[in-house]
Protein backbone atom coordinates (compact mmCIF):
# COMPACT_ATOMS: atom_id res chain seq x y z
CA UNK A 1 0.00 0.00 0.00
CA UNK A 2 1.01 3.52 -0.39
CA UNK A 3 -1.67 6.37 0.79
CA UNK A 4 -4.40 3.44 1.38
CA UNK A 5 -3.62 2.70 -2.62
CA UNK A 6 -3.27 -1.07 -3.75
CA UNK A 7 -0.46 -1.48 -5.91
CA UNK A 8 0.05 -4.61 -8.04
CA UNK A 9 2.88 -5.25 -10.44
CA UNK A 10 2.09 -7.80 -13.62
CA UNK A 11 4.94 -9.08 -15.52
CA UNK A 12 3.76 -9.92 -18.79
CA UNK A 13 6.28 -13.13 -20.00
CA UNK A 14 7.45 -14.51 -22.78
CA UNK A 15 10.80 -16.50 -22.39
CA UNK A 16 11.78 -14.53 -19.39
CA UNK A 17 13.40 -17.57 -17.34
CA UNK A 18 17.31 -15.91 -17.49
CA UNK A 19 15.92 -12.55 -16.07
CA UNK A 20 13.03 -13.27 -13.92
CA UNK A 21 14.13 -14.00 -10.86
CA UNK A 22 16.49 -11.04 -10.80
CA UNK A 23 13.91 -8.24 -11.84
CA UNK A 24 11.63 -9.92 -9.04
CA UNK A 25 14.02 -9.65 -6.35
CA UNK A 26 14.40 -5.58 -7.07
CA UNK A 27 10.16 -5.17 -6.75
CA UNK A 28 10.00 -3.02 -3.87
CA UNK A 29 7.39 -5.16 -1.61
CA UNK A 30 7.28 -2.67 0.87
CA UNK A 31 4.70 -1.05 -0.88
CA UNK A 32 3.95 -4.13 -3.96
CA UNK A 33 1.06 -5.65 -2.37
CA UNK A 34 0.46 -8.53 -5.31
CA UNK A 35 2.69 -9.38 -8.30
CA UNK A 36 0.47 -10.81 -11.97
CA UNK A 37 2.77 -13.08 -13.96
CA UNK A 38 1.45 -14.23 -17.12
CA UNK A 39 3.11 -16.26 -19.50
CA UNK A 40 2.50 -16.31 -23.07
CA UNK A 41 3.19 -19.76 -24.08
CA UNK A 42 6.62 -19.46 -22.97
CA UNK A 43 9.52 -22.40 -24.50
CA UNK A 44 11.75 -22.07 -21.22
CA UNK A 45 11.08 -22.41 -17.46
CA UNK A 46 9.36 -19.05 -16.88
CA UNK A 47 6.38 -20.59 -15.42
CA UNK A 48 8.39 -22.86 -13.15
CA UNK A 49 10.82 -20.04 -12.04
CA UNK A 50 7.51 -17.71 -11.31
CA UNK A 51 6.21 -20.75 -9.13
CA UNK A 52 9.69 -20.95 -7.18
CA UNK A 53 9.72 -17.40 -6.26
CA UNK A 54 6.33 -17.59 -4.87
CA UNK A 55 4.67 -15.78 -7.32
CA UNK A 56 1.02 -15.94 -6.48
CA UNK A 57 -1.12 -14.86 -9.49
CA UNK A 58 0.14 -16.81 -12.33
CA UNK A 59 -1.60 -17.31 -15.65
CA UNK A 60 -0.41 -19.11 -18.43
CA UNK A 61 -1.50 -18.65 -22.37
CA UNK A 62 -1.91 -21.95 -24.01
CA UNK A 63 -1.25 -20.17 -26.87
CA UNK A 64 1.02 -17.38 -27.64
CA UNK A 65 -1.16 -14.35 -27.90
CA UNK A 66 1.16 -11.79 -28.32
CA UNK A 67 2.47 -8.28 -26.51
CA UNK A 68 -0.79 -6.53 -26.27
CA UNK A 69 -2.72 -9.91 -25.91
CA UNK A 70 -0.27 -10.63 -23.05
CA UNK A 71 -1.29 -7.42 -21.16
CA UNK A 72 -4.66 -7.52 -21.38
CA UNK A 73 -4.61 -10.96 -19.37
CA UNK A 74 -2.20 -8.77 -16.61
CA UNK A 75 -5.08 -5.74 -16.61
CA UNK A 76 -7.59 -8.14 -15.94
CA UNK A 77 -6.17 -9.80 -13.58
CA UNK A 78 -5.13 -6.56 -11.76
CA UNK A 79 -8.24 -5.24 -11.59
CA UNK A 80 -9.81 -8.37 -10.46
CA UNK A 81 -7.31 -8.15 -7.64
CA UNK A 82 -8.78 -4.63 -6.82
CA UNK A 83 -5.43 -2.41 -8.28
CA UNK A 84 -5.48 1.21 -7.29
CA UNK A 85 -2.56 1.58 -9.28
CA UNK A 86 -1.00 -1.00 -11.62
CA UNK A 87 2.67 -0.94 -13.01
CA UNK A 88 3.34 -3.16 -15.84
CA UNK A 89 7.09 -4.22 -15.80
CA UNK A 90 8.91 -6.11 -18.40
CA UNK A 91 10.64 -9.11 -16.42
CA UNK A 92 13.67 -8.71 -19.00
CA UNK A 93 15.19 -6.71 -16.60
CA UNK A 94 15.73 -3.57 -19.29
CA UNK A 95 13.85 -1.66 -17.22
CA UNK A 96 14.94 -1.20 -13.21
CA UNK A 97 11.84 -2.23 -10.51
CA UNK A 98 13.96 0.69 -8.44
CA UNK A 99 11.60 3.32 -9.79
CA UNK A 100 8.45 1.33 -8.94
CA UNK A 101 8.15 3.19 -5.70
CA UNK A 102 8.76 7.23 -7.71
CA UNK A 103 6.11 6.25 -10.23
CA UNK A 104 3.60 4.80 -7.95
CA UNK A 105 3.61 7.80 -5.69
CA UNK A 106 2.91 10.14 -8.27
CA UNK A 107 -0.45 8.46 -8.71
CA UNK A 108 -0.77 7.54 -5.23
CA UNK A 109 -0.65 11.56 -4.22
CA UNK A 110 -3.27 12.14 -7.24
CA UNK A 111 -0.45 14.18 -9.12
CA UNK A 112 -1.01 12.47 -12.32
CA UNK A 113 -3.38 9.03 -13.03
CA UNK A 114 -0.46 8.07 -15.77
CA UNK A 115 3.29 7.57 -15.24
CA UNK A 116 5.61 6.29 -17.91
CA UNK A 117 9.01 5.61 -17.75
CA UNK A 118 11.27 7.67 -20.26
CA UNK A 119 14.44 6.07 -22.10
CA UNK A 120 14.49 9.74 -23.95
CA UNK A 121 14.68 11.91 -20.92
CA UNK A 122 18.16 12.42 -20.22
CA UNK A 123 20.65 10.23 -22.16
CA UNK A 124 19.26 6.72 -20.98
CA UNK A 125 19.09 5.16 -23.69
CA UNK A 126 22.27 5.48 -25.39
CA UNK A 127 24.28 5.04 -22.51
CA UNK A 128 22.38 1.77 -21.82
CA UNK A 129 23.17 0.79 -25.22
CA UNK A 130 20.14 1.06 -27.57
CA UNK A 131 21.13 0.41 -30.95
CA UNK A 132 21.45 3.77 -32.93
CA UNK A 133 19.00 2.94 -35.44
CA UNK A 134 16.51 2.22 -32.62
CA UNK A 135 16.91 6.08 -31.28
CA UNK A 136 16.65 7.23 -34.42
CA UNK A 137 14.06 5.46 -35.37
CA UNK A 138 12.26 6.03 -31.38
CA UNK A 139 13.11 10.20 -32.15
CA UNK A 140 11.47 10.36 -35.88
CA UNK A 141 8.08 8.44 -34.58
CA UNK A 142 7.86 10.23 -31.59
CA UNK A 143 8.07 13.78 -33.32
CA UNK A 144 5.61 12.34 -35.86
CA UNK A 145 2.84 11.27 -33.19
CA UNK A 146 3.45 14.61 -31.15
CA UNK A 147 2.11 16.45 -34.41
CA UNK A 148 -0.78 14.01 -35.29
CA UNK A 149 -2.22 13.70 -31.05
CA UNK A 150 -0.84 17.08 -29.70
CA UNK A 151 1.10 15.87 -27.00
CA UNK A 152 4.58 16.24 -25.70
CA UNK A 153 6.17 13.10 -24.64
CA UNK A 154 9.73 12.60 -24.98
CA UNK A 155 8.52 8.86 -25.85
CA UNK A 156 5.75 6.74 -27.10
CA UNK A 157 7.72 3.58 -27.06
CA UNK A 158 8.48 2.90 -23.22
CA UNK A 159 7.91 -0.65 -21.92
CA UNK A 160 7.84 1.19 -18.29
CA UNK A 161 4.10 2.65 -17.32
CA UNK A 162 2.15 3.05 -14.31
CA UNK A 163 -1.92 3.31 -14.56
CA UNK A 164 -3.99 3.96 -11.98
CA UNK A 165 -7.24 1.44 -11.53
CA UNK A 166 -9.56 4.51 -12.78
CA UNK A 167 -7.63 5.03 -15.91
CA UNK A 168 -7.76 0.92 -17.18
CA UNK A 169 -11.45 0.95 -16.06
CA UNK A 170 -12.28 3.87 -17.84
CA UNK A 171 -10.54 2.80 -21.91
CA UNK A 172 -11.42 0.03 -23.75
CA UNK A 173 -7.76 -1.88 -23.82
CA UNK A 174 -9.52 -5.23 -24.95
CA UNK A 175 -10.34 -3.23 -27.93
CA UNK A 176 -6.95 -3.08 -28.84
CA UNK A 177 -4.77 -5.33 -30.85
CA UNK A 178 -2.63 -7.84 -29.50
CA UNK A 179 0.47 -6.90 -31.11
CA UNK A 180 3.18 -4.39 -30.18
CA UNK A 181 1.21 -1.33 -31.37
CA UNK A 182 -1.41 -2.21 -28.14
CA UNK A 183 0.74 -0.02 -26.36
CA UNK A 184 0.64 3.25 -28.74
CA UNK A 185 -3.37 2.32 -28.80
CA UNK A 186 -3.07 2.75 -24.94
CA UNK A 187 -1.90 6.07 -24.96
CA UNK A 188 -4.20 7.35 -28.07
CA UNK A 189 -7.17 6.28 -25.53
CA UNK A 190 -5.70 7.47 -22.72
CA UNK A 191 -5.36 11.08 -24.14
CA UNK A 192 -8.67 11.15 -25.65
CA UNK A 193 -10.08 10.44 -22.20
CA UNK A 194 -8.31 13.57 -21.16
CA UNK A 195 -5.94 12.16 -19.20
CA UNK A 196 -2.39 13.57 -18.80
CA UNK A 197 0.42 11.38 -18.45
CA UNK A 198 3.78 12.04 -16.72
CA UNK A 199 7.19 10.90 -17.39
CA UNK A 200 10.02 9.90 -15.27
CA UNK A 201 13.89 9.80 -16.10
CA UNK A 202 14.39 6.14 -16.90
CA UNK A 203 17.83 4.18 -17.30
CA UNK A 204 18.25 0.78 -19.53
CA UNK A 205 19.81 -1.90 -20.49
CA UNK A 206 20.29 -3.53 -23.86
CA UNK A 207 21.61 -7.20 -23.82
CA UNK A 208 21.68 -10.38 -25.13
CA UNK A 209 18.80 -11.72 -22.96
CA UNK A 210 16.58 -8.56 -22.85
CA UNK A 211 13.04 -8.95 -25.19
CA UNK A 212 13.59 -6.99 -28.51
CA UNK A 213 11.98 -6.64 -32.19
CA UNK A 214 14.02 -7.28 -35.21
CA UNK A 215 14.19 -4.37 -38.06
CA UNK A 216 11.64 -6.44 -39.85
CA UNK A 217 8.92 -6.45 -37.03
CA UNK A 218 10.28 -2.71 -35.96
CA UNK A 219 9.06 -1.32 -39.59
CA UNK A 220 5.62 -3.11 -38.99
CA UNK A 221 5.78 -1.65 -35.57
CA UNK A 222 6.16 1.60 -37.31
CA UNK A 223 3.19 1.78 -40.19
CA UNK A 224 0.87 0.69 -36.90
CA UNK A 225 2.26 3.60 -34.64
CA UNK A 226 1.36 6.06 -37.63
CA UNK A 227 -1.75 4.78 -38.25
CA UNK A 228 -3.21 4.91 -35.04
CA UNK A 229 -1.74 8.59 -34.72
CA UNK A 230 -3.87 9.12 -37.84
CA UNK A 231 -6.39 7.32 -36.58
CA UNK A 232 -6.03 9.70 -33.38
CA UNK A 233 -6.01 12.82 -35.58
CA UNK A 234 -9.23 11.93 -37.48
CA UNK A 235 -11.34 11.09 -34.74
CA UNK A 236 -10.57 14.40 -33.01
CA UNK A 237 -11.42 15.72 -35.99
CA UNK A 238 -14.65 13.85 -36.32
CA UNK A 239 -13.27 12.41 -39.55
CA UNK A 240 -13.88 8.33 -38.93
CA UNK A 241 -15.41 6.66 -35.48
CA UNK A 242 -11.87 4.81 -34.43
CA UNK A 243 -13.30 1.34 -32.62
CA UNK A 244 -10.95 1.95 -29.86
CA UNK A 245 -12.73 4.86 -28.43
Amino acid sequence: MLNDKKIVVVLPAYNAALTLEKTFREIPFDIVDDVVLVDDASKDETLEIGRQLGIKHLIRHDNNKGYGGNQKSCYNKALELGADVVVMLHPDYQYTPKLITAMCSIIANGLYPVVFGSRILGKGALKGGMPMYKYIFNRMLTLTQNILIGQKLSEYHTGYRTFSGEVLKNINYMANSDDFVFDNEMISQIFMKGYDIAEITCPTKYFEEASSINFKRSAIYGLGVLRVSLQHRLHMWGLLKGKIY
